[in-house]
């Protein structure tokens, strides 16, 4: 598996879309957080995900998600994706974009890239773990992220 793009830029400028669930059942969000590396011998991807979210659900459910990066014509899809709950409305078919079934989970047809990644590990990030600062401005709701480790197994 080769990965050639400057990750920093696609998850920071560009973001990203993390999506788990099955074809006929799944939850997608935008995400401006991850990482790309390698642990226990396996290269992976790692996302963080709010308690709250509905995507966290689907993360704690479902043993593959997939990690997509899109061109800069579909940022305002992806901005809906960030904004707008799927409790609340059918937002995948606000979005307009094409669903597809890979690996047992899902990504979408307009992605430039895909990671399928089979799930390793989670993990509740603490706030006595956290610098003050980052701890007060980030989670002074108490609504922390897990982070997700996923073996990418598959790169579309």
């Amino acid at each position: 598996m080769e990965l050639t793009m400057d990750i920093f830029k696609q998850f920071d400028k560009k973001w990203a879309l993390l999506t788990a669930g099955t074809e006929n059942d799944f939850n997608t969000m935008t995400i401006s957080w991850g990482g790309l590396g390698t642990i226990w011998n396996k290269p992976v991807a790692t996302v963080y995900v709010r308690g709250s979210r509905l995507t966290h659900e689907y993360m704690d459910n479902n043993d593959y998600f997939t990690v997509s990066f899109y061109p800069e014509e579909n940022k305002n899809e992806l901005k809906v994706l960030g904004s707008v709950s799927g409790r609340d409305m059918d937002k995948m078919n606000a979005s307009g974009l094409t669903p597809v079934k890979t690996a047992g989970t899902v990504t979408f047809e307009e992605a430039e890239v895909t990671l399928v990644c089979r799930k390793l590990f989670r993990q509740r990030l603490l706030k006595e773990n956290m610098p003050s600062d980052v701890a007060d401005s980030m989670y002074a709701d108490n609504d922390l992220h897990d982070m997700y480790i996923g073996e990418v197994v598959e790169i579309l």
